[in-house]
């Protein structure tokens, strides 16, 4: 026998006797479900015998050890990948929301295709047991679970979509997956997203690259378009969204391209702007540092239209970004600071939403187009308070570099003197005053806790050069808040 066999025969004895908690079917039957599915997405071998074994240390005594030795260090990693954590002292439904919250954390850090193949099978054999005990129960089926809040199973199988979506939005796995979130929860996702759709396939082969930002790379398409390629781990939904609210922003007249929709190249996606003679503004400022000084007055102006009143009465509706600031401060001060973090939640809470914000404002967002400049990445635009987009113009030009330099000169294209100048010119055209200190220890407060959240975004175990950066912000973010006590202007 091969591996495969030797993989059904090992879970069917580990599984001996148990039961799927709904139907009451052999859970073994649920393992070879998710084993077959995983076989129409792909041959490897490694993955279907993860799919067999995915519940194996969760629900039985067997354990990674045992598997990595009969079946090896990839298929152990494999269903680790799936195996949630234990919450100690916690019963399962106390620990639901935690264990989920985990499992699908460490799903967006691994990014990596054949981890999320086995959990794509895994819960569409989940969804496809819900909607046929859904079909037969109707809302009682949730009784049977942890879980008993509908809106909170959605939340999770969602969140899963939108992760996979990116990767697997052509496979009928995804698709059937679609439908019968759709069933069960009606009008969660567009019903084209569970049909077939073709996309036109384009190359950026001899294309200039003009720029590269957080979510994507801008490339010269040709004489008349630009080409926004996004980055494998940009979720589906979010270049959805960038097409979305870049034609209500035009709409609302806020100056930027409109995108023609979506594109693929090789296994990305992007999305064409029509710019005939266009190129960043980062691009400008590395060409000709001199002119700095224009350009952040440019920028600067463009800042204060998107934060007017006038364009704020127009699109009342958009996300608050509230609830992301707080996230910032959970996700790192709230670690090393509980008292310091409490006071900066109630610092943002009592910011008004006064302005729409673009949510990722600076050089390398914003293109020049015969004479005129237009912003792109608009999937970030909310209603906010403008503190928070300078603090995070602060983050780009300062921040970035106080540790290396050679971040802001990578990643904006001109030398981080040059970057520093930009700032500080840029908040003197945008305040109209030479005396910016005070606001500018506002902004540089809020981007120190930001940076100090990517130093945990991969756990609370940090590397030498993450803990030196966390003793760093942290003296900076106590230093400031000895002396901000709001962050208003």
């Amino acid at each position: 026998m091969g591996a495969f066999e030797d993989a059904v025969i090992y879970a069917t004895r580990k599984h001996n006797n148990q039961k799927r908690k709904v139907s009451g079917i052999p859970s073994i039957m649920h393992s070879l479900e998710v084993a077959h599915i995983i076989s129409t997405i792909t041959s490897d071998e490694d993955i279907m015998i993860a799919g067999l074994l995915h519940d194996v240390v969760e629900d039985t005594d067997g354990t990674l050890a045992e598997i990595r030795a009969q079946f090896g260090e990839r298929v152990a990693a494999l269903v680790s990948s799936e195996t949630e954590q234990e919450c100690e002292h916690l019963d399962p439904s106390s620990s639901w929301q935690t264990r989920k919250e985990e499992s699908i954390k460490r799903l967006e850090q691994y990014n990596d295709r054949d981890i999320e193949t086995l959990w794509l099978a895994d819960k569409l054999s989940n969804i496809r047991s819900f909607v046929a005990s859904y079909s037969e129960q109707g809302e009682a089926l949730w009784d049977s679970f942890h879980q008993k809040d509908p809106q909170k199973q959605l939340w999770y199988y969602k969140s899963i979509a939108d992760i996979l979506e990116m990767n697997f939005n052509k496979t009928a796995a995804f698709k059937e997956y679609i439908k019968h979130i759709n069933y069960i929860w009606p009008g969660t996702f567009p019903p084209e997203k569970e049909k077939y759709k073709k996309y036109r396939q384009v190359s950026i082969d001899n294309c200039k690259l003009l720029g590269t930002g957080a979510k994507g790379d801008v490339y010269r398409y040709n004489d008349e378009l630009v080409l926004k390629l996004y980055h494998e781990d940009t979720r589906y939904s979010e270049l959805e969204q960038d097409i979305r609210l870049s034609r209500l922003a035009f709409v609302a007249g806020i100056p930027t391209a409109i995108p023609f929709g979506i594109v693929e190249v090789g296994s990305r996606y992007g999305s064409m702007f029509e710019m005939m003679d266009s190129n960043t503004v980062s691009a400008l400022i590395a060409a000709n540092p001199g002119n700095t000084e224009a350009y952040a007055s440019i920028m600067a102006d463009l800042a204060k239209s998107i934060h007017s009143a006038d364009v704020f009465n127009k699109l009342p509706d958009l996300p608050k970004y509230r609830d992301t600031v707080h996230t910032w401060i959970n996700g790192g001060l709230a670690i090393e600071d509980e008292a310091l973090s409490t006071r900066l939640h109630n610092l943002v809470d009592q910011l008004p939403d006064s302005a729409v914000i673009h949510g990722d404002f600076h050089t390398g967002n914003v293109m020049s187009h015969m004479g005129e400049y237009m912003l792109i990445d608009m999937n970030r635009i909310s209603i906010s308070h403008p503190i928070i987009e300078l603090s995070s113009m602060y983050m780009f030009y300062i921040g970035f570099g106080e540790l290396d330099a050679n971040v802001v000169e990578d990643y904006m294209g001109f030398s981080y003197d040059t970057s520093k100048a930009f700032f500080y010119s840029f908040m003197r055209h945008y305040l109209g005053t030479d005396n910016i200190d005070a606001v500018v220890d506002r902004a540089a407060l809020l981007a120190y806790v930001r940076l100090l959240r990517r130093c945990y975004k991969k756990g609370r175990t940090l590397s030498d050069k993450n803990a030196a950066a966390v003793f760093y912000y942290m003296n900076r973010i106590r230093a400031l808040l000895d002396t901000v006590d709001s962050l208003e202007f």
